[in-house]
């Protein structure tokens, strides 16, 4: 496990807005990963964002110092203020060889999370991986980790009541809404049809809630979750010219940029002057809080769910010691399928060179000797040598297996 490292930046060291900094929208994302992983030289990259955290898992002989974070984050960061990444820099948490794995397997199981036992970081895991794999940035180590990883998160989940009555940022999201007392007939905006929006709408609709209105930068993406809804769809470019008015917007975009600002927020109004309710989950934010100096509104953040997500803690704090037993068990049997894994890697050039001896043998060394032979006789040696060249390519991995992981071969 020594060239495996994580790079994190989470919400125990950093503000939901500084973390929001270093997300990456998806337009940009191969690229912005490719060059990194080009300037630091990186055999294998992973790159996780939620809206909670940043991480980069990387395969790195390296040891990762103050002064490799820094180069780290001036190659990932290269447009920002260089006082930024300074302090970016400063506030990452570095992990490696089994540290690293206990990390992420502690992250994928939800005990790492700013809702402790919400099963959605096991999806984001699995995609971010899947994602930096189509792009070409993974390889055989970050395969078997997050293998690993996703393995663990579910046993965690099924063999524990860390999930017992999930919560998610979501269902804190809709437990404030409720708290605000929200008439069912109301006027609900949903921008943006991500993952985590398209779970808030499926949530409203089964509360009974029918006026909901989507938009999103894709038409179809809009218009897919809008009919999930019973709703309307529009695109995103549509919002400012949108004048049916409402009574709350729930936004979850990917912009680095404020998608509501105080111009097409006063649009947006048609003119009403009640008390707005905003849910705001994206990272960065999508609202402009300074709208609030100008307009009576409720503003919902994932800042605001923190002590609901502290409560949620303590109440399962009970069933972390039996999670840490699943992690560690998960732990010790990983690292033997790595060694098993370094054995295979190893091993893989014998049947090769084999066949190679075997070619020689029949094609050149033994050539004219064979010639001499009759049909029943090559017969029974091609059978013989198969039988040999089978022997000398499993003999070698079995009885490194015995040796290093002390493995008992078996003969055939």
């Amino acid at each position: 496990m020594e060239d495996f490292k994580i790079i994190a930046f989470t919400h125990k060291s950093l503000s939901l807005e500084d973390i929001g900094v270093l997300h990456v929208e998806e337009d940009q994302l191969e690229t912005r990963l490719n060059v990194l992983k080009i300037k630091m030289n990186l055999p294998e990259l992973m790159y996780l964002s939620t809206c909670n955290r940043v991480e980069f898992l990387l395969k790195l002989e390296l040891d990762i110092t103050p002064d490799y974070v820094s180069k780290f984050m001036d190659s990932f960061l290269a447009d920002s203020n260089s006082e930024i990444t300074e302090e970016l820099s400063t506030k990452a948490e570095i992990y490696k060889n089994v540290d690293a794995l206990d990390h992420l397997f502690t992250v994928a199981s939800s005990l790492d999370s700013l809702v402790v036992g919400e099963r959605e970081i096991i999806t984001q895991v699995r995609s971010a991986f899947e994602k930096c794999k189509e792009l070409g940035l993974t390889g055989d180590l970050l395969r078997l980790v997050i293998k690993k990883t996703i393995e663990t998160g579910k046993e965690v989940y099924s063999n524990t009541d860390i999930a017992k009555k999930p919560v998610s940022v979501v269902s804190l999201a809709y437990r404030k809404l409720k708290e605000l007392q929200v008439n069912m007939s109301s006027r609900i905006l949903i921008i943006g049809a991500g993952q985590t929006n398209s779970s808030m709408g499926k949530y409203l609709k089964k509360h009974g809630f029918v006026d909901l209105t989507v938009f999103s930068r894709t038409l179809e993406k809009a218009e897919r979750l809008a009919d999930e809804l019973g709703g309307k769809a529009f695109s995103l470019d549509y919002l400012p010219d949108y004048r049916k008015g409402f009574d709350v917007i729930i936004s979850c975009t990917g912009s680095a940029d404020f998608i509501i600002t105080k111009d097409n927020y006063q649009l947006l109004l048609n003119g009403e002057i009640s008390t707005k309710i905003i849910i705001d989950l994206a990272i960065p934010n999508d609202f402009d809080s300074s709208i609030k100096e100008d307009f009576e509104v409720n503003l919902i953040a994932i800042n605001n769910l923190k002590s609901i997500a502290e409560e949620n803690l303590k109440e399962r704090k009970g069933e972390l010691v039996h999670c840490q037993k699943i992690i560690q068990k998960n732990i010790e049997d990983f690292l033997g399928v790595l060694k098993e894994r370094k054995v295979e890697l190893a091993m893989q050039e014998i049947p090769a060179k084999v066949k190679e001896i075997r070619d020689a043998a029949l094609n050149g060394v033994f050539a004219k000797e064979l010639k001499e032979l009759d049909d029943k006789s090559r017969e029974t040696l091609d059978k013989v040598i198969s039988y040999m060249e089978k022997k000398y390519i499993s003999m070698p991995m079995k009885m490194a297996k015995e040796v290093i992981l002390g493995k008992p071969s078996s003969d055939e």
